[in-house]
């Protein structure tokens, strides 16, 4: 007869319901950036085009950015628990499905698949992990939490880099595989259901199927547009989709009883700049990494795991930067730091925007580093202003839709670049190569992201010099961008710190009563409940 498992002490059970947490976190931010380092590698056993190799990131962003609001709300209906295993499973089956893909397509509808999984694991993880801790020990569990995404961020280009030299492609997404199973039994194990008994029992299926469709169709006519022809039937009736399928997401939404996303939230200008912010600065970052990846390999000759090394300034500049300017925007505001992340990061895209075949790794660096640093600023500030913008009550939701910009902003970073760097290409090797055919400049077109790497002769030479010439003007181009994003946070984003906005709107007695609890914290006297987190400010 089998046994059963130990019981779990309340005492430790937390504690292992957040290394659940973590685990799966580390799985699905490890797979924004393993994959970067496996592009050419994936392009040359499946021979897929450039475009094909775009959506080979842009299937897993679109479907994981679509459904995370969705994600969040079916686990507050259906249980937090039950609905992070679902999306666990479909992540494990996912990945196991590409590792044994034979053709692109196959490719692209498993990562598609990892995306929804990703979504409905992604939200969970947060609202378990609140609701599993005290208050007194909830900022350090999500602390925990937090840095398990940043750690995993920054050895995904290392990791994937050495399973795809020491291994294969394919092993980066099989290692994925145990992850999710041990996931599953330590949360099956140790994590208690939880269920918001306020939420309506309601799924926004209009807004899910309208929003899709509307997102779906403008991304696959920008990644497709070089190729069918930016004025081809397909092409405008996948924009005309577009058009239609987001304006019926926002009058849905208007009108439905329990919408997936509330407009409403965007009253506020820093809910608003927040996102809006959010976009533009994962738009920078995975175009920006979609490309040197390819640059890295393809131009200079590094293999997966030397170029994934080189990423490591970018990466680890923003996990020390992150916890520092959270603690700085609660003393000078979110809106200074945003403002000035994102002119570093500006800055860093124009430095990276006059590349060459031997450009010198250090001036890499310093542009990967300064990147980062740029990013820490944005990042843990954006995510302040956007929860301060909101009721308390509010703000899971809140938290999914900026999730859902983020995401989307990276998607329409690799497929708008990615138009722009063939549209760009195409015409400079149609410069470089007057007496070529038309069938000639397509395959050449198509060829733009090996950098010229394999092709012989002239033809090799005018496609890298194409590819070069059209990264460096569309980096520079993402700069101006970045400068966009700047401004709107300084137009936008509330002034003043969140700890002293909440301070001035709280009645007198709460005031003392806080100010009373700060002098504890100081000098030993007993500590009492924030007023503030009992009486949170509706905004």
């Amino acid at each position: 007869m089998a046994r059963s498992l130990p019981v779990v002490p309340d005492a430790d059970r937390r504690w292992w319901t957040l290394g659940a947490m973590c685990f799966a976190l580390f799985m699905v931010m490890l797979d924004n950036t393993v994959v970067n380092v496996a592009l050419p590698s994936i392009q040359r056993d499946l021979d897929v085009s450039t475009a094909n190799l775009e959506w080979t990131v842009n299937a897993y962003t679109l479907s994981f950015a679509v459904l995370l609001v969705t994600g969040g709300r079916l686990g507050d209906i259906f249980g937090r628990r039950r609905w992070f295993l679902i999306g666990v499973a479909i992540f494990g089956a996912s990945s196991l499905f590409i590792a044994f893909s034979q053709t692109a397509t196959w490719l692209v509808a498993g990562r598609a698949a990892q995306g929804v999984g990703a979504a409905f694991m992604m939200p969970a993880t947060l609202s378990i992990i609140t609701n599993a801790f005290p208050p007194q020990e909830r900022g350090k569990a999500i602390g925990t939490w937090a840095g398990a995404s940043a750690v995993a961020l920054a050895i995904g280009p290392v990791v994937g880099g050495f399973l795809v030299e020491q291994v294969s492609w394919q092993s980066i997404f099989l290692i994925n595989v145990p992850v999710a199973v041990a996931a599953v039994f330590v949360t099956l194990w140790a994590t208690r259901e939880s269920r918001d008994p306020t939420a309506t029992r309601t799924v926004d299926v209009t807004g899910v199927v309208t929003l899709t469709v509307g997102l779906g169709a403008l991304v696959l006519g920008l990644v497709e547009g070089n190729a069918w022809g930016w004025t081809s039937p397909r092409i405008l009736v996948l924009f005309a989709l577009a058009a239609g399928g987001l304006t019926a997401f926002v009058i849905a939404e208007h009108r439905v009883r329990a919408p997936m996303l509330d407009f409403t939230y965007f009253r506020s200008r820093s809910f608003l700049g927040a996102n809006v912010v959010a976009f533009i600065v994962s738009f920078a970052m995975l175009a920006m990494f979609f490309f040197i990846a390819l640059y890295m390999q393809n131009v200079r000759g590094y293999s997966p795991l030397e170029a994934g090394v080189r990423f490591l300034p970018s990466t680890v500049v923003i996990i020390f930067m992150g916890p520092i300017a959270g603690r700085l925007a609660d003393r000078i505001g979110p809106r200074p730091l945003m403002s000035a992340g994102l002119v570093l990061t500006s800055f860093s895209l124009f430095l990276q925007s006059f590349l060459a075949p031997d450009t010198p790794y250090l001036y890499l660096a310093a542009g990967f580093a300064l990147m980062g640093f740029g990013m820490g600023l944005v990042m843990s500030p954006m995510s302040t202003a956007a929860m301060n913008a909101v009721d308390q009550s509010k703000a899971g939701a809140a938290s999914g839709i900026l999730s859902m910009s983020r995401m989307v902003g990276g998607t329409f970073g690799v497929a708008v670049m990615g138009a722009l760097i063939q549209s760009l290409g195409r015409g400079r090797l149609e410069e470089l190569l007057p007496r070529a055919g038309e069938a000639q400049i397509d395959r050449l077109t198509d060829a733009l992201a090996t950098g010229g790497m394999g092709i012989p002769g002239a033809a090799g030479a005018a496609v890298q010099t194409s590819f070069l010439d059209a990264v460096n003007l569309a980096m520079k181009i993402g700069s101006g961008f970045a400068l966009v994003g700047a401004l709107a946070a300084w137009l936008l984003i509330d002034v003043g710190p969140a700890a002293a906005r909440r301070h001035a709107e709280l009645d007198p007695q709460e005031r003392l009563e806080l100010d009373l609890v700060e002098a504890g914290d100081a000098g030993g006297v007993p500590q009492a409940e924030p007023a503030f987190e009992r009486a949170a400010p509706t905004r």
